[in-house]
């Protein structure tokens, strides 16, 4: 249960975020956070991560549906297992339903987190894409931690 609140603290978060955005922002319109650094500009992507697939609604619908049902099946099969697996898997789902939400009501996903790397423009994210890539960061050092401690324990 524990891992659908962290879900829907993620759900609530994203939209929130995104309504605040496309509220009091216009499209293209950016606001400094930190000079060359970091910025909060108002952006649409119609596609999937750095604008790949743009369109392809009918394919994002039937793909995440899939995510989600994979999610649920593996936070009520192994979350109990390992509490990091349960927090990753939590992200994941919160994230994906967050940009679902936006490709059903906008046909389109908001983003406006805009960051800088000296002369590199990290693609426009948002808090849905956080909570995936923190998630999916998660789960790989679970499943890492548990075949290098397989393995350790075979050379005993």
């Amino acid at each position: 249960m524990l891992y659908y609140l962290l879900a829907l603290l993620v759900i609530i978060i994203d939209q929130v975020t995104k309504w605040l955005v496309m509220m009091n922002m216009e499209l293209r319109e950016s606001i400094p956070i930190i000079d060359n650094f970091l910025y909060i500009t108002s952006h649409r992507n119609p596609g999937a991560a750095w604008g790949i697939l743009a369109g392809q609604m009918t394919f994002f619908y039937i793909i995440t549906a899939i995510v989600i049902v994979v999610i649920i099946y593996y936070i009520k099969k192994y979350a109990h297992e390992s509490k990091w697996l349960g927090v990753g898997l939590g992200l994941i789902l919160g994230g994906a339903i967050g940009n679902f939400i936006d490709r059903l009501a906008y046909q389109e996903v908001v983003d406006f987190i805009d960051m800088y790397f000296g002369s590199y423009s990290y693609p426009i994210f948002n808090v849905a894409d956080s909570a995936l890539v923190i998630g999916v960061i998660l789960i790989g050092i679970v499943v890492l931690k548990e075949d290098f401690g397989k393995g350790a324990k075979k050379d005993d």
